[in-house]
């Protein structure tokens, strides 16, 4: 993985952290730094970003500030994610609101244009990008 792509990468986990940037933005700017597609596992507290060489670079989350509840809530996942998508909740609050709704964490499937949340048991809540028609 070359250097500009993980600076690519680190830059977009970074405005993640820090609520200055929204997910649309973050996406954009992994698509042309080539990645396809990224894990965050709330378990293991990191995200892993994956290209289509096979390549793989890992970013440490913040430092959760709300456990995982134990029963998987699709819907309050999705209203976290809506509220995103309004612009009203950035990524340190919805890391909060997913955890709450018992997410263990995400696969943004950004070649696909959906994402997979994913609950203790197993479950799975998807959401496709708002603009897939």
């Amino acid at each position: 993985m070359n250097e500009t792509t993980i600076a690519t990468i680190e830059r977009c986990a970074q405005a993640s952290k820090d609520g200055t940037a929204h997910f649309g933005a973050i996406v954009q700017a992994l698509i042309e730094a080539g990645v396809e597609a990224y894990f965050a596992d709330y378990r293991s507290n990191a995200t892993t970003y994956y290209l289509p060489s096979g390549e793989t670079h890992q970013v440490p989350l913040q430092p959760p500030a709300t456990p995982i509840a134990q029963d998987f809530g699709a819907a309050q996942v999705q209203a976290a994610i809506r509220g995103a998508q309004r612009g009203e909740v950035m990524y340190p609050e919805f890391l909060k609101l997913s955890r709450a709704a018992g997410c263990v964490g995400y696969m943004v499937w950004i070649a696909g244009r959906h994402v997979s949340y994913f609950g203790r048991r197993g479950e799975v809540h998807v959401e496709r990008f708002p603009d897939t028609p």
